[in-house]
């Protein structure tokens, strides 16, 4: 799995264990952070913790794959966290930097930074989220909130007054940021794990959500009041959709810097869905156009000029960019010299790339499963009352009745 990002002058993707990050506007050598090269995480000092600790590490032990990162709205500060549980910033300006390597406590789905950029919020497996500071690098996390089930994105609002999170039993949660147990709203209406979360620029009051179940909805997140669907499927053709009509997940929902697009990506599905944002209030999004694409992409970005970047799963690293002319979006050509730049960067990188073509679905195993028990139940039921019934034909074959005694010759003998 590969993952993109663009903020400010830089285009930032990561596959593997491996981060690399481009300037765009500049030919400057690419920056690479590789986790397994990364600061490894120190021993406890007492007996009886070491022990214990070595017991965690053997039982969690992970690779050094990254899991997520994001990038801060001004692009000064990037976090990671991999497999091994590590969390590391970096600052971009003057030049890029390792600040800190701190730990978690589970293994991390998603990361969002603060609009002052002064906190890094991370979702985990178990359901929690921490608060990791940015100022003050070396600063332990604080538990700030937590679900009964496992958490698949996390968001702030424009205002950074709430903490949105989306979990894999169809939940999302607004919670008040300075005290996370006071909860605003719930936006209920899933069917399936919600699996993306975007608060779209130009719009601070909306969320948009997307799930498992293959629908993409909009939200006035702060009331928990649902203003649009869509279902991802009409814009597909039949056959996507007969083969794939239980496993339609929306993997990523971006939108353009200057609020007019959104676009939105659903797993394993080679097309890309653009819609415009309506300038009214109740929340409509007009579908636009459908981007059929050579392969199936692996994640895609809007750069600070409103330009779709496209990272397709190949073997060879392809890179598409689009841009949109007389409302329709356009392919650029590969000489295009931001294209051409973060392409033959990314061709550096060719090894870790083509080892993460054909991985298993992030999503396979967080579907509903649902089981027959009725069926079993009735079928061994008829079983059982056919046995029962054998037995009791057998047995009263086996004992002679009265009247067959009569007629083999025996007389009842007369009493006087």
């Amino acid at each position: 799995m590969a993952v993109v990002c663009s903020k400010a002058d830089w285009f930032i993707s990561s596959c593997s264990t491996t981060l690399i990050a481009i300037n765009l506007k500049h030919s400057r050598e690419p920056f690479v952070f590789d986790c397994a090269k990364a600061e490894k995480k120190p021993k406890e000092s007492d007996g009886d913790n070491k022990s214990a600790e070595e017991g965690s590490e053997d039982k969690d032990s992970g690779s050094d794959r990254i899991l997520a990162f994001a990038i801060s709205a001004s692009g000064k500060h990037v976090v990671l966290t991999d497999d091994h549980k590590r969390l590391v910033l970096f600052c971009t300006e003057p030049s890029w930097q390792c600040i800190s390597t701190r730990w978690v406590v589970r293994r991390c789905t998603s990361l969002a930074f603060t609009q002052a950029e002064d906190e890094v919020f991370v979702a985990d497996k178990s359901g929690d989220v921490y608060s990791f500071s940015v100022p003050e690098p070396q600063k332990p996390g604080e538990l700030k909130l937590g679900h009964l089930s496992m958490l698949l994105d996390v968001t702030l609002s424009p205002d950074d007054k709430y903490i949105i999170t989306a979990d894999r039993d169809e939940k999302i949660r607004v919670s008040f940021r300075r005290s996370p147990y006071n909860i605003q709203a719930f936006c209920l209406g899933h069917r399936e794990f919600v699996s993306a979360l975007l608060v779209p620029a130009g719009h601070p009051n909306w969320l948009l959500s997307g799930s498992g179940d293959g629908t993409m909805k909009v939200w006035h997140y702060e009331t928990g009041r649902r203003l649009h669907s869509v279902d991802l499927r009409q814009f597909t053709s039949d056959s996507e959709n007969t083969d794939a009509e239980k496993r339609f997940a929306v993997s990523r929902i971006i939108s353009s810097p200057d609020g007019q697009h959104v676009a939105v990506q659903c797993e394993r599905f080679p097309s890309v869905q653009l819609f415009t944002v309506d300038s009214g209030t109740e929340g409509c999004l007009s579908p636009a156009e459908t981007l059929a694409l050579p392969h199936a992409p692996w994640d895609m970005t809007f750069d600070s000029q409103n330009q779709l970047w496209v990272l397709l799963e190949s073997e060879d690293v392809n890179v598409l960019l689009y841009r949109c002319s007389e409302q329709h979006w356009k392919p650029c050509d590969s000489d295009t010299p931001e294209l051409k730049r973060v392409t033959e960067a990314l061709q550096t990188q060719l090894n870790i790339f083509k080892g993460s073509v054909g991985l298993e679905s992030l999503f396979k195993h967080l579907y509903k499963v649902n089981f027959d028990n009725m069926a079993s139940y009735l079928q061994k039921k008829q079983e059982r009352l056919e046995q029962e019934n054998k037995k009791r034909a057998a047995a009263n074959g086996s004992k002679p009745s009265k009247r067959s005694k009569t007629e083999s010759g025996a007389v009842p003998q007369s009493t006087s």
